[in-house]
């Protein structure tokens, strides 16, 4: 069964981090590509980094500087590193996998991330 897991998601103050995780199972994630995405209340979901199988590696503008994502095949996850949060990071993050970047062939369940002082 195809899985994708998120967690690493809490409340943080402003300029602090977290770290999130996507873990996969079912599949083989060396294969695919990864995306992060996010959704904020009352708004639509949009893309905030992706790498692809042969670590081409995308971030939106927001995000540029601030977040990092990677991939441990052997550990079949992926990470973001968010630094320097900012209130406007507040929303539910999700990983997606597909053949390529910004693909979502299958989604994980999302992990609150709220940024507030």
């Amino acid at each position: 069964q195809v899985q994708l897991v998120e967690s690493g998601g809490g409340l943080v103050q402003p300029g602090g981090s977290l770290r999130l995780s996507c873990v996969a199972a079912g599949f083989i994630l060396d294969d695919y590509a990864i995306g992060w995405f996010r959704q904020a209340p009352g708004g639509e979901r949009e893309k905030v980094s992706c790498v692809s199988s042969s670590e081409h590696i995308y971030y939106a503008d927001a995000v540029k500087g601030r977040f990092t994502i990677s991939r441990d095949n052997a550990k079949s996850t992926v990470y973001l590193q968010m630094n320097s949060l900012k209130p406007e990071d507040t929303a539910v993050y999700y990983c997606a996998a597909s053949w390529y970047c910004w693909g979502s062939d299958y989604w994980g369940q999302g992990t609150q991330v709220t940024v507030s002082s």
